[in-house]
């Protein structure tokens, strides 16, 4: 058996073992959406914190936290 012969053969073996799938967290995140600004139903993650959220009320709706996330406490 020659150079070229195991070269294939490693070609081989790697093709074969190199099959796997990536893992992606699209999924997870769309669930992982679950506060909802109340005016454009704009969806935020569920870790979003209370400034962020107040960020978004101020600057897109002149709005105050209580009126766009009815639910979310004022940190």
């Amino acid at each position: 058996m020659g150079n070229g012969a195991r070269a294939q053969q490693k070609r081989e073996r790697n093709a074969t073992a190199g099959k796997t799938t990536a893992k992606s967290q699209t999924k997870s995140n769309e669930k992982a959406m679950s506060i909802i600004c109340q005016v454009c139903r704009q969806t935020f993650l569920q870790t979003t914190k209370a400034p962020a959220l107040l960020e978004h009320a101020e600057n897109k709706h002149k709005k105050g936290l209580a009126d766009c996330f009815p639910g979310v406490a004022a940190a």
